[in-house]
């Protein structure tokens, strides 16, 4: 006989609406980002200035990527258990054995594990290394930006980079880290597809609802 599951509320407003303004987010900066390193298509006369709407374009997208990282940063302080910065490092209680387990699992050496509520382990260090590819790619963005203004804002909070990296290697370390992103999100949505189908939770429909299904068993309350 097959057990019930429960409705849990798991994504908060914020985290939703924040993934989804990353998404939206770290599309355009990739297409417009890869123009502007390598332009694909060209102006047939000055007035369309393809580059420079792409530029600014792009630069819109990355500052509201910054105020949407922003706003999650702070629900991860000011949100529930699922959206708290805590679940990024799994180093409490039986955390660390099921990090162990889900590699495991992952790597066809151990039987499918029982997925949380909320992020598992793994998916936290996941999303961990995330940001901090999201920083290196707001750091090296935001040095190249400042160049247009040596004297600006930009450049007293982002020009130390110059004093480590030239401009060119600069460029480079955001390029790279861009195609390391669009391989995690590609990771990311492959493992959510395949979670969702495994465990029957309702996880790609959560970040729509923000309600996943879990058994009975499962501990949902602090």
């Amino acid at each position: 006989m097959k057990k019930l599951l429960k409705r849990v509320y798991v994504w908060e407003f914020p985290v939703r609406f924040t993934h989804w303004v990353n998404v939206l987010s770290i599309l355009v900066l990739s297409v417009t980002g890869y123009y502007i390193g390598n332009p694909f298509m060209h102006a047939y006369k000055e007035s369309q200035y393809v580059m420079g709407w792409m530029r600014f374009i792009h630069f819109t997208a990355a500052y509201v990527f910054v105020v949407s990282l922003l706003i999650r940063l702070y629900w991860a302080f000011a949100g529930n258990k699922y959206a708290s910065w805590k679940a990024l490092f799994p180093v409490t209680g039986d955390k660390p054995a099921k990090l162990i387990q889900q590699m495991l699992y992952y790597a066809f050496l151990a039987e499918k594990p029982r997925f949380g509520v909320g992020h598992s382990p793994l998916a936290g260090l996941t999303y961990l290394l995330i940001l901090v590819l999201y920083a290196a790619e707001i750091f090296t963005g935001f040095a190249m930006y400042s160049l247009y203004n040596p004297s600006g804002l930009y450049n007293s909070m982002f020009g130390w980079l110059f004093l480590i990296f030239t401009t060119p290697t600069l460029r480079l370390i955001h390029h790279i880290v861009m195609w390391l992103l669009v391989y995690l999100i590609l990771i990311h949505i492959y493992v959510a597809l395949y979670v969702d189908k495994l465990e029957k939770s309702g996880l790609m429909g959560s970040i729509f609802t923000g309600h996943k299904f879990v058994y009975p068993e499962v501990k949902t309350k602090d």
